[in-house]
């Protein structure tokens, strides 16, 4: 079949691979210039199965409620008169359940797991280069509470199958060496030895780079402007580029595209609860003597995480809700820096650090949506809120699956 992709990013790359591979015609469009610019571009790089605790806990609500004000806030609602937020935030608190928490633990671990294995078939196979380290994720904890809370919540995933054990405050130096210097902070932490980190937009412009060589074609700068429907299918898609507005026509349409897929989707009667989270990260040059990380790190109280590239140090992290905003906030990048210097006081940059933000496409319940949509032959892949890179590749061979009409590998309830 033909197959038009609307999104770049690593969703939308990772789906067009695995279709290109099942023998479908695939073109991918996207309004930026190169693959990877947008959501993918300079997130926490971390290939993270531990990270399946969803936003949406029974901890959540009194955190955020005693977080409301603070602009350096871990997760920050925006008060403003948006209805989608409204309606976002009452499914997110209903999913705040222990019975519900325990159901997206499941399916997120379940999804995550069988991605982090595509993705060590697909770098076997193809030899991609990103950056990536194999050393595992710990998470560490200053505060006892915190520490007490996520005890339980890894015993859950390891019922899962995610291997993430407690770890005490002296285990986690002898994991990370560069936090001998912050060992009078820390109470604990909890290590997934499996887990990994890479540059995702690295990752992504090079899958691209192997997709084209597989036939695929890729329409750079060009705009998505609305989805054409007749006889209760999908007939072409509106697009604009600098050579003007022009219809593109397939035989399936996949949704990819973040954050504003509930734009594309409203029109067709498909109305996804997906809502922006914006996050932000700082991207820090090493100097030759930096006492930095070189295992990925997850501080859970602050919700920040640190991921080594090569010789940069990736900080990212938070999540603000203030619609589709992009603008850089100064108070939050600054706290992404003041907890690193705090956690690793012998760090050295070799320069002035790079501040980003973007929009994760974040469901109430932290589970994407994957597959058929309301129209035969419209399929989404969206909605993977913080795991976009951790679950790319397993998302993208289910969703080549489902279009080739193949029963998936990894059980799909709750998707």
């Amino acid at each position: 079949m033909k197959v038009l992709i609307l999104g770049a990013g690593v969703v939308g790359v990772s789906s067009a691979w695995y279709l290109s591979k099942a023998g479908h015609h695939v073109t991918v469009v996207d309004r930026q210039p190169d693959a990877g610019l947008e959501t993918s571009f300079a997130n926490g790089g971390q290939i993270s199965v531990s990270h399946a605790e969803p936003w949406s806990n029974p901890h959540a609500p009194l955190r955020a409620l005693s977080w409301m004000g603070r602009e350096d806030a871990p997760l920050l609602f925006r008060l403003r008169p948006d209805p989608a937020l409204f309606d976002w935030s009452w499914r997110f608190l209903r999913e705040c359940t222990p019975g519900r928490t325990r159901d997206n633990i499941r399916d997120i671990v379940r999804l995550a797991l069988y991605s982090r294995d595509e993705l060590g078939r697909l770098r076997e196979e193809t030899g991609i280069r990103y950056d990536h380290l194999v050393r595992g994720i710990l998470h560490v904890y200053t505060d006892a509470r915190e520490f007490e809370a996520a005890i339980g919540a890894a015993k859950v995933m390891r019922e899962f199958g995610c291997e993430r054990y407690p770890v005490d405050a002296d285990q986690c130096v002898e994991i990370e060496p560069a936090l001998r210097a912050s060992r009078p902070i820390l109470v604990g932490g909890d290590y997934t030895a499996a887990d990994e980190s890479g540059d995702a937009r690295v990752f992504t412009q090079n899958l691209a780079g192997l997709c084209r060589a597989r036939g695929v074609d890729f329409r750079f700068d060009t705009t998505v402007e609305r989805l054409l429907a007749s006889a209760g299918r999908i007939d072409g898609v509106a697009v604009r580029s600098p050579a003007g507005g022009e219809t593109l026509r397939a035989d399936a349409y996949v949704v990819a595209l973040g954050s504003y897929s509930p734009f594309l989707l409203r029109p067709l009667g498909v109305r996804l609860p997906v809502y922006p989270a914006k996050g932000y990260s700082a991207t820090i040059p090493l100097s030759a003597d930096s006492v930095a990380p070189t295992v990925a790190m997850t501080d859970d109280g602050r919700k920040i995480v640190f991921s080594r590239l090569g010789q940069r140090l990736r900080v990212a992290g938070t999540a603000e809700f203030n619609g589709y905003n992009t603008q850089l906030n100064e108070v939050r990048c600054r706290a992404l820096i003041t907890r690193t210097h705090q956690l690793f006081p012998e760090l050295r940059p070799a320069g002035e650090p790079e501040f980003w933000c973007g929009l994760r496409p974040a469901t109430p319940s932290n589970v994407p949506f994957i597959g058929p949509a309301k129209l035969p032959n419209l399929y989404l892949n969206t909605g993977h809120g913080t795991l976009g890179w951790t679950m790319a590749c397993g998302s993208g061979r289910v969703l080549a699956d489902l279009v080739s009409g193949r029963q998936p590998a990894v059980a799909l309830r709750g998707f």
